[in-house]
């Protein structure tokens, strides 16, 4: 009887080592895809400040403002001062 008993105990233990095996791996795939999610990200991150600081440089600002809004510096006798 406790010859079945410890068997059943060994075997049990054997599941459940299996089965924490299992766990850790499944865990570990899931860690290596957030990892390489989070350089994919860090990528994306990069590029777009090097875009960000591209786009707000004053020649670029200048040369949208006259492309897109059709903006131009004023003349001499296009400036208005206004006094208070």
């Amino acid at each position: 009887m406790l010859f079945v008993l410890l068997m059943a105990a060994v075997l049990a233990s054997a599941i459940a080592v299996v089965y924490s095996k299992y766990l850790s791996r499944k865990h570990f795939v899931v860690l290596q895809e957030l990892q390489a999610e989070k350089e994919r990200i860090g990528i994306q991150w990069g590029r777009l400040q090097l875009e960000e600081s591209t786009l707000a440089t004053h020649s670029e600002v200048e040369k949208r403002a006259r492309d897109r809004l059709k903006m131009h510096l004023p003349q001499f006798d296009e400036v208005v001062v206004i006094r208070r």
